[in-house]
C-alpha cells in the first residue's frame, strides 16, 4: 500500500480509517513532509560547508585528539576499531584562547641533576639549616617557595630495580636502590640492617630489640592483648628502619612510623622500601599530622625523644592523638636503668630522675601505669575525663585546653594544655563512641558518623560511599588488570581519602594505602579514617609530602584537581606526583573531562604513558578517568659516578 508508517509514541492513539474525505488532508500532510526533508537537507549541507566541505575532508583537516573507549565493567570486553574511538579535542576545551593547554605542543621537563635522586623539598638538609637548633625545630617541615620549586623530573638512582614484592620486602631490599651503608656499620650489634652481596637483609632487630621485632612484640603480647582485634592502629615514635611495625602487619595491626631525616641516613626510605608504612617526621614545635584519638597504641624504643623536657609538651602530643583506653609502650633509656646504666654512660641518679619526672608527666595526663616489666613500661590512657578532672581539682598542670578544634594539626603549634575528651554521662562510657572490633571496625558506622559530629555526613551517606567504592575498584581492575595481580603493588596512595572507601575495597589485597585528607577539604574526615581503622594524614597538595622520591607504587587523585583550582599550579602538583612515583608506578586520575585534558598535556611531557577513559556509568558523564603509567627510567652511570665523586 502507498502512504507512510506514523513515527511511534507511547501516548498516540490509533489513527481512524482514510475516507475519500480525507484525501485531500492527506495531501496537505505529504507536502508539509517533503518541505521538513528539504529543510533538513539544506541544513545538513551547509554544515558539511563550514566544516571544510565534506565529512572525509573535515577529519582530514581538524586536529583530532582520541582516546579508546573502555567497555562498562557489566559488558563483555571488545576490541574497538580506529572508528569506534572517542575524541575530545571539539567538544572539551579550555574556555580561553590563551590557556597553556591548548598550545599544540605540550611542555616537556627535563632530569633532576643526579644529586636530587633523594631529594625531599621540604625536609631538605641545606635549608633546615636557616633554622633554630633549639627543640629541633630546623628538622620540621621547612618548604621552598614558589621560586625554589625544581621544575624537573627527579631521578632513580643508577641500577634501580623494582622492590622485592611483599611479604619478601619486608626482609630484603636492593643496595641499589637505597645506596647507603652506614646503619650497617653503626647498627651492626644491633641486627637492624646487613649488606649482602647487592642487597639489604632485615633481620627485624632494634635498639632495644637485638634478638627481633617477633620477640619483642611477643613480650609486649604478654602484658597487653594484641590478638582480639581492639588494638588496629598503632603509631612508632623515632621508628628505624620500622621493623616494629613490619612485624606488627602479621597480626593485623598497622603502624604509622615516622622518623626524622637526621643522621640515621635513609631511616625512613629503607621502611618504604620494604613496603611498611612510614613518613618523615618529628615531634618538635608542631603538632603530629594526625586527628585527635587515631592510635590504640604509641610506642617508642629508644626514641630519644626528651618525654621529661618542656613541661611534658611531647607526652601532651601523644595523649591528644592517642585513642581512649589507648596504651603507651615505652623501652629504652631510662626504663631498666638498674641493668644498663653503665651502658648508656649516664649516673644512676640522672636516670631514676628521668625516669620519675616521666611518671609524673604520665599522672598528670590521668594515665595509669599498667606494668613495668624487665625492658618494657606500658601506661593506659582512660575512657574518658569524668574522674580525671575529680582528681585533677587541687593539680592542675597541665591545665584543660580551651575551647579549639583537637583534630587540627597542619602546621599548628604543639601546646601544654590537656586535650578535652568528648562528654560522657557515666564513668564507664568510653569517651567519643565505643567502637567495634577489627575487622567489624571497618564496616561499622564510625562513632563520629553516628554521633552526628561531620557535618552533612551520615550513616546512610557512608554506607553508599563504601558500596560505590566496591563497584569502582571492579571497574579499574577491568581497566589496569595489574591491580588485580597479587604483589604487582604495594604502597598506595590516596590523596583525597575522604572515607576511606578506596582503602576499604582493597583489604583483600596486600597491600597499604596512605590516606590524606587534604586540609583545604570542606570537611576533616580523617578522624573517621582512623575510627574504620585506616591510618591517613593531613596535607596540602600544594607543598611537598613528608616523605622520599619513588615511595609509592600506585596514586589515586579523585577530584584533586578540581579541589585545588585556583589554589596552586597544576603543575606543580603534578611534578611532586612523578617525584613520589616510582618507575612504572601507575597512577588513575578522576575528574571532570576538561581537567583531565590538562593533566594529560602534563603528563605527556613527564614522558607517562596515559589513556582518558569513560566513567564506571558511561560516556555521559563529564566525569572521566585518566589512567597513567610512570616510564621507567634512571640516571646515567656516567651521571652517577659524577655525584659519587
Amino acid at each position: 500500500m502507498g502512504g507512510f508508517d506514523p513515527p511511534y509514541y507511547a501516548t498516540s492513539k490509533p489513527l481512524k480509517a482514510t475516507t475519500t474525505a480525507s484525501v485531500s488532508s492527506k495531501k496537505g500532510r505529504l507536502f508539509f513532509l517533503a518541505l521538513i526533508l528539504c529543510l533538513c537537507s539544506l541544513s545538513y549541507l551547509f554544515g558539511l560547508w563550514q566544516h571544510g566541505g565534506s565529512a572525509t575532508t573535515a577529519a582530514a583537516s581538524t586536529k583530532i585528539t582520541s582516546f579508546h573507549c573502555i567497555p562498562n565493567a557489566n559488558t563483555n570486553t571488545t576490541t574497538r576499531t580506529a572508528s569506534e574511538t572517542l575524541d575530545f579535542s571539539t567538544r572539551h576545551v579550555a574556555d580561553s584562547d590563551n590557556d597553556e593547554s591548548l598550545l599544540p605542543n605540550a611542555r616537556t621537563y627535563p632530569s633532576c641533576n643526579v644529586k636530587y635522586s633523594e631529594y625531599t623539598p621540604c625536609e631538605d638538609q641545606r635549608r633546615s639549616l636557616k633554622f633554630k637548633r633549639d627543640r629541633l625545630i630546623y628538622r620540621e617541615r621547612h618548604c621552598p617557595e614558589k621560586h625554589e620549586l625544581q621544575k624537573c623530573r627527579v631521578p632513580a638512582p643508577y641500577g634501580y630495580k623494582n622492590p622485592f614484592p611483599w611479604p619478601k620486602s619486608r626482609d630484603l631490599a636492593w643496595f641499589a636502590n637505597v645506596p647507603h651503608k652506614e646503619l650497617t656499620v653503626e647498627k651492626a650489634g644491633q641486627n637492624w640492617i646487613r649488606y649482602e652481596g647487592k642487597r639489604f637483609k632485615f633481620p627485624g632487630g632494634g635498639t632495644m630489640f637485638p634478638h627481633g621485632a617477633d620477640a619483642y612484640i611477643d613480650d609486649i603480647g604478654k602484658l597487653i592483648n594484641l590478638k582480639n582485634g581492639s588494638i588496629r592502629t598503632a603509631i612508632d615514635t623515632g621508628c628505624g628502619v620500622a621493623s616494629w611495625g613490619a612485624y606488627l602487619l602479621s597480626r593485623n595491626i598497622l603502624t604509622m612510623s615516622f622518623a626524622p631525616r637526621d643522621t640515621h641516613e635513609a631511616q625512613v626510605q629503607f621502611a618504604l622500601e620494604r613496603g611498611v608504612p612510614a613518613m618523615l617526621g618529628i615531634l618538635a614545635s608542631k603538632r603530629l599530622p594526625y586527628p585527635s584519638r587515631a592510635f590504640d597504641m604509641a610506642h617508642c624504643s629508644r626514641c630519644l625523644i626528651p618525654w621529661d623536657k618542656y613541661d611534658g609538651v611531647y607526652l601532651i602530643e601523644v595523649d591528644r592523638v592517642l585513642r581512649p583506653g589507648g596504651y603507651w609502650i615505652l623501652s629504652g633509656p631510662p626504663i631498666r636503668w638498674r641493668k644498663y646504666w653503665e651502658g648508656w654512660q649516664r649516673t644512676r641518679e640522672d636516670l631514676n630522675d628521668e625516669q620519675t619526672r616521666i611518671e609524673r608527666v604520665a599522672r598528670s595526663l590521668c594515665w595509669k601505669k599498667l606494668v613495668e616489666k624487665d625492658d618494657i613500661v606500658i601506661w593506659q590512657k582512660p575512657i574518658n575525663h569524668l574522674n580525671c578532672k575529680v582528681n585533677r581539682k587541687f593539680n592542675r598542670n597541665p591545665p584543660f585546653c580551651l575551647p579549639q578544634d583537637p583534630d587540627k594539626a597542619w602546621y599548628t603549634n604543639l601546646g601544654t594544655c590537656l586535650t578535652h575528651l568528648p562528654e560522657v554521662s557515666n564513668d564507664q562510657e568510653t569517651a567519643g563512641g565505643e567502637l567495634a572490633k577489627w575487622p567489624e571496625r571497618l564496616n561499622a558506622i564510625p562513632p563520629r558518623i553516628r554521633k552526628e559530629t561531620l557535618n552533612g555526613i551520615t550513616a546512610e551517606i557512608f554506607e553508599q560511599d563504601s558500596e560505590v567504592w566496591k563497584r569502582r575498584l571492579s571497574y579499574y581492575k577491568t581497566v589496569n588488570n595489574q591491580l588485580g595481580q597479587r604483589g604487582r603493588y604495594r604502597n598506595i596512595l590516596d590523596m583525597n581519602a575522604y572515607l576511606g572507601g578506596f582503602a576499604s575495597a582493597l583489604l583483600d589485597d596486600p597491600v597499604w594505602v596512605m590516606n590524606v585528607v587534604p586540609v583545604e577539604s570542606t570537611v576533616n574526615t580523617l578522624g573517621v579514617i582512623y575510627e574504620r581503622g585506616l591510618i591517613g594524614t593531613y596535607q596540602s597538595w600544594c607543598e611537598a609530602m613528608s616523605t622520599y622520591p619513588r615511595t609509592y607504587d600506585f596514586i589515586h587523585a579523585d577530584s584533586v584537581f578540581r579541589l585545588y583550582k585556583d589554589r596552586c599550579e597544576m603543575e606543580d602538583i603534578i611534578l611532586e606526583m612523578d617525584r613520589i612515583l616510582r618507575p612504572e608506578g601507575s597512577v588513575i586520575f578522576r575528574d571532570d573531562v576538561d581537567i583531565l585534558v590538562k593533566i594529560k598535556k602534563i603528563t605527556d611531557g613527564l614522558n607517562w604513558d596515559s589513556q582518558i577513559v569513560d566513567h564506571e556509568d558511561g560516556p555521559l558523564n563529564r566525569e572521566k578517568l585518566l589512567f597513567a603509567v610512570k616510564v621507567y627510567w634512571i640516571a646515567a652511570a656516567s651521571d652517577a659516578a659524577g655525584s659519587t665523586s
